[in-house]
């Protein structure tokens, strides 16, 4: 069966505990597309950068806000993509932003506690009415660092934040108590494959840790922002910005590029950092 978008079961088992997994969202050959793409786009590899996670490693990422026409693009903009969060967000959503994650072998930092509100929360975002998706581009094993997530705990609202090494991380103290009941609030490891797609509220708790292993754990994350939600301020992600979808079928059609001549990638994000993420 061809993947498609999330089913009404999908989308309230999100709503219940926060995420939901959508097994082989993209197939093999689209993400093979992907993987060779940003594993041969010098582009991407210079516009990364670094952050401290506190624990002596460093956390490599590229940012970006606005998709182009490139395979980057063509993969938030997917009809099957763009309707799944609408469907999450009951109603339109715009692209707020995308990241690849680039978690290299046995050098890949971690990623402390948080909640992508926590971040968002400075830029004027009312309401947590967001959503990400995380796209599995290299196999997510617990060696090498894959997503881990405290069901339910999207439930708890939005978590005061203060910085560890370069990142904003949730209260601690607060993390901690949850994990102590974890009959409420289970710690799920999101052991993943190359395609599959972990959806998750922008209250959820989520980490990772460092990569000890021999595997890179590459992924991209596309964030969308309900069009209802506009934020009342300026910030370094957009307003609302009109999100033009494509077919499914553009993803193979636009098959991998050289990116280095290729403009029409992505409107990459000019100071090249997320800035929020350091700001609270």
């Amino acid at each position: 069966m061809p993947p498609t978008i999330l089913s009404d079961e999908a989308v309230r088992q999100y709503h219940a505990d926060g995420y939901y997994l959508a097994r082989g969202f993209f197939d093999a050959t689209e993400i093979d597309l992907l993987k060779r793409s940003a594993k041969e786009d010098h582009e991407l590899d210079r516009r990364s950068f670094g952050r401290a996670d506190g624990e002596g490693g460093i956390v490599r990422l590229s940012l970006w806000n606005h998709p182009g026409d490139g395979i980057y693009g063509m993969f938030a903009r997917c009809e099957r993509m763009v309707r799944s969060c609408e469907k999450l967000l009951a109603g339109e959503v715009y692209h707020y932003h995308s990241k690849m994650i680039l978690k290299d072998a046995r050098i890949g930092g971690a990623w402390a506690w948080h909640q992508d509100y926590g971040y968002w929360y400075q830029n004027g975002v009312l309401l947590p009415e967001l959503t990400s998706a995380f796209i599995a581009v290299d196999p997510c094993t617990q060696e090498n660092g894959c997503l881990q997530v405290i069901a339910n705990s999207h439930l708890c609202g939005r978590i005061n934040h203060v910085l560890t090494g370069e990142q904003a991380g949730a209260d601690r103290e607060r993390v901690e108590e949850l994990l102590k009941r974890s009959d409420q609030f289970p710690l799920v490891y999101a052991v993943m494959e190359p395609g599959d797609a972990l959806f998750f509220h922008p209250n959820l708790l989520h980490r990772s840790d460092q990569n000890k292993s021999d595997n890179p754990r590459w992924a991209m994350i596309c964030c969308y922002n309900a069009a209802r939600n506009d934020p009342y301020k300026d910030s370094h992600h957009p307003r609302y910005t009109k999100l033009e979808v494509v077919p499914d079928a553009a993803i193979k059609k636009v098959g991998v590029r050289r990116f280095a001549d290729d403009p029409s990638n992505v409107g990459w994000l000019e100071d090249r950092r997320d800035s929020s993420a350091k700001s609270l």
